[in-house]
């Protein structure tokens, strides 16, 4: 599968700066995801508002953890105000409620 010009000029953006290649990876999934949320637009040309739109419809609708969420909002973050130049100021989304199965050991069991 080809990526886009615009994926590709982020990730070169991204290695230019020393992200570690799995933060890469990471950031550009959920940009990618982000992306088909707002109809395959560009994220400059969408309000910003809609970063906290897709950040309360993975809390809400898609049951992400909490943790996966302060991932996509780090980056969305570094997708507007480090590659795009633009500041997302204060965001009032829906935290994520969800904290994710934490594996338990029980040593009486084994």
């Amino acid at each position: 599968m080809v990526a886009s010009p615009f994926i590709e000029e982020i990730r070169r953006d991204m290695r230019l700066r020393g992200y570690a290649i799995k933060t890469e990876k990471t950031y550009l999934h959920w940009i990618r995801r982000y992306i088909y949320f707002i109809g395959r637009k560009h994220p400059a040309d969408v309000p910003v508002e809609r970063v906290t739109e897709y950040l309360t419809y993975l809390a809400a609708g898609r049951a992400v953890a909490v943790n996966t969420q302060k991932i996509v909002l780090n980056a969305l973050s570094y997708l507007y105000s480090k590659f795009l130049g633009v500041a997302l100021g204060d965001l009032n989304f829906s935290l994520a409620t969800n904290t994710g199965s934490a594996f338990c050991w029980d040593k009486q069991s084994a």
